[in-house]
């Protein structure tokens, strides 16, 4: 670990924090954001896969210096090469509730030809052409005069998760400039590994359980809802992964002298499947869903999320959606079951006449707090030892093939981190909604999720430190996260600095 600014001259930076709070109005929030724009496209330019260490260090450098000059003491937490930044505004008040505000700045790798830009490192500004494409215009325009906010930024990690830190650091040159009182203790981490799935996370954080400890965590990833509403989410699903191989014969055959003769595994291994879900798209696994309960309130509160189902069928494509839930909020709440590739021979110009000798498939289970990898990898192992398969770890051997008619092997794992929940009703999600609701008004309220399908490393840091936690994603829905032209509205920038800024300057 690297202590990099003296206390004493952190807090003489930090002096700018003056006695009385204030809010953030939307033009000061342009002002500030305009201030930070070369900034976040010098940060956008700096490779950022976790898989490369010194892409990595490169970020933790960069952002390091972004936090000491603004008054943060600061330190790199040792991760095997790809540390973690830890940085914290000194001057903690004892009467004052302290903060843990987690970010991520890895990304995910990219396949540029993808892109439609020169590069996915270097980042472009776009607007809306009267034809409906994206054109490139002069990222200057950023810099002078009224800001579009329909206007995006393209780059990797433009909106997941570099945008959220930008905001994050605009809003503290806010609150100095205004002369604002905190009204929480601040601190922050950065992972490296988060679109790795945070493997180290736990590891990292509680060998600086001290350094990190912390009344509540605010974790700031993730998108808004698609209204751009102010978003809170009190929970996340987790992520497990699965394989599932059947076999057939020791060896691909001639399928005219031997169809209808030796057993064909993919035919076998799409019966399999179809058994652990009916047509309306609910997993008929014996248990699955058992652990799920919903109340009467909970459904109350998913029903008042502000989703258009029917703008969401026509931008996906479908007719009707899994009948999982009654909504898709609903159907958040549940574990899933996805088929996310399947392979037996092959298609194509590669295509044979043969009757194949194994089919795999590979699945993704989403968790619930109460349905962790483990019970769900359980309950479908059952049903596959139901549907008549004997499972062997590996390739099955010549008495397994003499002695059992159906074959597979079947393993399962966690993967990029577990689910976590609070209560909507916690002191933690009460303070964040009435910042959001004396920042942006209460009315329309902010949109309150009870949990979120995709997976942040909630749990893992939960059970290091043992706090409640909110999620408050900053980001537009649309940002085409993980994917290629991943992108950043403007509006949705600007409108994340008052957010942070009314964070952090209410009184926990």
């Amino acid at each position: 670990m690297k202590q990099l600014l003296s206390l004493a001259a952190a807090a003489a930076l930090a002096a700018g924090f003056g006695a009385h709070a204030a809010e953030l109005s939307a033009a000061s929030a342009e002002r500030f954001a305009q201030a930070s724009y070369r900034e976040y496209f010098e940060l956008l330019k700096l490779p950022n896969d976790a898989i490369v260490p010194a892409d990595v260090r490169r970020n933790v450098e960069f952002l390091e210096a972004s936090f000491r000059k603004r008054g943060f003491v600061t330190s790199q937490l040792d991760n095997d090469g790809k540390p973690m930044l830890f940085a914290e505004l000194p001057g903690a008040d004892a009467q004052r509730k302290t903060v843990l505000f987690y970010m991520h700045l890895d990304g995910q790798p990219v396949i540029p030809e993808q892109w439609a830009q020169k590069s996915p490192w270097v980042p472009v500004l776009k607007r809306r052409s009267a034809g409906g494409d994206w054109e490139e215009i002069d990222p200057a325009q950023l810099l002078e005069g009224r800001v579009d906010p329909e206007w995006r930024v393209f780059g990797r990690s433009s909106a997941d998760d570099k945008a959220p830190i930008m905001m994050f650091l605009s809003a503290i040159d806010a609150i100095r400039a205004d002369a604002a009182t905190l009204g929480v203790n601040v601190k922050v981490v950065l992972d490296s590994e988060e679109e790795k799935g945070s493997p180290s996370i736990g590891k990292v954080m509680a060998a600086h359980r001290e350094l990190l400890r912390s009344d509540a965590i605010v974790i700031h990833d993730g998108p808004m809802h698609a209204t751009n509403r102010p978003t809170l989410i009190f929970g996340n699903r987790g992520a497990a992964q699965a394989t599932l191989t059947v076999y057939g014969a020791k060896v691909a055959l001639h399928s005219g002298h031997y169809g209808n003769y030796s057993p064909n595994p993919a035919q076998r291994l799409a019966t399999l499947l179809a058994s652990m879900k009916d047509d309306q798209g609910r997993v008929t696994v014996a248990g699955y869903y058992d652990h799920v309960r919903l109340g009467d309130a909970e459904r109350k509160i998913m029903a008042a999320v502000p989703d258009d189902e029917g703008a969401m069928r026509k931008r996906l494509g479908i007719a009707k959606p899994d009948s999982v839930g009654s909504n898709y909020q609903e159907a958040m709440q549940y574990p899933s079951l996805n088929v996310r590739g399947m392979a037996s021979a092959a298609v194509g110009d590669k295509v044979a006449n043969i009757v194949p000798h194994t089919a795999v498939a590979e699945l993704d289970l989403r968790t619930t707090p109460d349905s962790d990898a483990r019970y769900l990898g359980q309950r479908i192992e059952t049903h596959i030892r139901q549907q008549g398969y004997h499972l062997v770890k590996g390739q099955p051997g010549d008495e397994d093939r003499a002695r059992y008619d159906k074959l597979a092997s079947f393993s399962y794992q966690s993967e990029g981190g577990n689910a976590a929940g609070t209560p909507i009703d916690s002191a933690v999600g009460h303070w964040a909604y009435q910042a959001m609701a004396g920042t942006f008004g209460a009315q329309p309220e902010p949109v309150r999720i009870r949990m979120m399908g995709g997976t942040v490393p909630t749990a893992e840091i939960v059970k290091v430190l043992d706090v409640p936690f909110v999620i408050v994603p900053l980001v537009n829905a649309d940002n085409n996260q993980h994917a290629s032209n991943e992108n950043m509205r403007m509006g949705n920038y600007m409108d994340g600095i008052r957010t942070v800024y009314g964070l952090l300057t209410r009184p926990f």
